[in-house]
């Protein structure tokens, strides 16, 4: 469930965005507007109204990441048994694909702002299709690896694009709204994406649930050719070549509250891709529940993302600052791995000990992911959108496809390595926003 929810925080978590993140370094961000951002809560100039086709594409194309991961996951023993692998040596198949996922965004953001959004996503679309294909027929798992990690870098295509096409057409209020319906309909797809893929795996091999994704980016393609338009006129485009490209990483990673930002994103979602890559075998190993019952506690805990996303962004943004938010849901996530690491060495209490703590932690991640990525993109200008969403995102992703096969090492799946990997991500997490994100240095994003 890759795709992290990128709904809303506050009204001033994006009112920021006025602020160029790359005249910004250990100085607190000034509050005078750009000449070329909207008016807060309004959309962004020459685009009017949200357009429900534009919702359900843009959420589909964030939910894509989070299906490209979860569908398969019941299928992960089936995998290990039909291509004579070990657990740890399938899991890869996970990790390459969130190298891939890291990777294309650090291709695909800098392109769209080059050359608008469109056409790397049609581009990304398509290779997601055909690289989909390939996994069907992957003979050995050298192959699948190899196949997982195209479709991961084509397919964050969407998930880049989708951020900064939503951060082009709105600003403020309009934007939190636009975000909390895409958040919505891309929250669905990991709760439904394992009991689709353990029902699939009822009728048909693993490779029947890559047909599925291949289906999927076919359909999506042809959608998004038809329905979506440009959103980034010529003239606003970043006109810079590579060397332009990174000069602009260069000062977006030397903003010290992007950086912490992006870092607690990071570490967060180390503990979301410690507990989805190790969910399953744990869960079906180590407990000895069916595909079935796995895909059900995986969409339960899903839930709680879902949730505590739509609260964040309805009922607790317009009461907190983002700043006492992140705070809290940090205490929840470091206090959620805490127990999780007790209730598997010093108290065990079965499958609820290991499942109750795992709830709390998602659901704080509900709260934590949305905040983090809001609050980093509002610190940007338009123009450079894409690329500074290719950075959140490719770190996410890289801290996702190191932690991946930790709950699995030596070769067998363990509950308690798992929680520890839950643990230190939420704990280093918290340190990382503590040491960058200093209330002066967010004196705009937190006023």
């Amino acid at each position: 469930m890759p795709g992290p929810p990128v709904g809303p925080t506050d009204d001033t978590s994006t009112a920021a965005a006025a602020t160029p993140a790359t005249t910004a370094t250990d100085t607190p961000a000034t509050d005078t507007p750009a000449t070329d951002t909207p008016a807060v809560g309004q959309p962004a100039a020459g685009h009017t109204g949200t357009g429900l086709a534009t919702i359900a594409v843009l959420g589909g194309l964030t939910a894509l990441g989070p299906l490209t991961t979860d569908l398969y996951l019941p299928g992960l023993p089936a995998i290990a048994d039909d291509l004579a692998a070990e657990p740890a040596a399938v899991q890869l198949t996970l990790t390459f694909s969130m190298f891939g996922v890291a990777a294309g965004q650090l291709l695909f953001g800098p392109l769209s702002d080059r050359f608008g959004r469109r056409p790397p996503l049609l581009v990304g679309l398509v290779a997601y299709t055909l690289s989909s294909v390939v996994c069907v027929l992957a003979p050995n798992l050298s192959v699948l690896i190899a196949a997982r990690f195209v479709q991961g870098a084509a397919g964050s295509a969407g998930l880049v694009i989708g951020r900064a096409i939503a951060r082009d057409r709105f600003q403020g209020v309009a934007l939190l709204r636009f975000l909390a319906s895409i958040a919505l309909i891309s929250g669905l797809a990991p709760i439904l994406a394992p009991i689709i893929g353990a029902q699939l795996m009822r009728f048909t091999s693993w490779r029947g649930t890559f047909g599925a994704l291949t289906a999927l980016g076919l359909l999506l393609t042809l959608v998004a050719f038809g329905v979506l338009r440009e959103t980034l006129p010529p003239e606003t485009r970043d006109g810079g070549g590579l060397g332009a490209t990174l000069r602009t990483m260069g000062r977006l990673l030397r903003n010290l509250p992007f950086l912490g930002l992006a870092l607690t994103s990071s570490l967060a979602f180390g503990a979301l891709f410690g507990y989805i890559s190790g969910s399953s075998t744990v869960l079906q190993h180590v407990y000895q529940v069916s595909p079935q019952t796995y895909s059900l506690l995986f969409g339960l805990n899903s839930v709680a993302i879902v949730v505590m996303t739509q609260v964040n962004g309805r009922l607790l943004a317009p009461r907190f600052t983002p700043r006492s938010l992140m705070l809290g849901a940090l205490a929840v996530a470091v206090a959620s791995g805490v127990a999780l690491v007790l209730l598997t060495t010093v108290w065990d209490l079965g499958l609820a000990g290991f499942c109750a703590p795992l709830f709390v932690m998602m659901g704080s991640l509900g709260v934590l992911l949305p905040n983090t990525a809001a609050q980093a993109l509002g610190l940007v200008e338009p123009q450079v959108a894409g690329t500074a969403s290719a950075l959140l995102g490719t770190g996410n992703f890289l801290v996702g496809a190191v932690v991946a096969p930790l709950s699995s090492l030596g070769g067998q799946p363990s509950a308690v390595l798992l929680a520890l990997v839950v643990l230190v991500s939420g704990v280093l997490a918290t340190v990382a926003y503590l040491a960058l994100c200093r209330p002066r240095r967010l004196a705009v994003t937190d006023s």
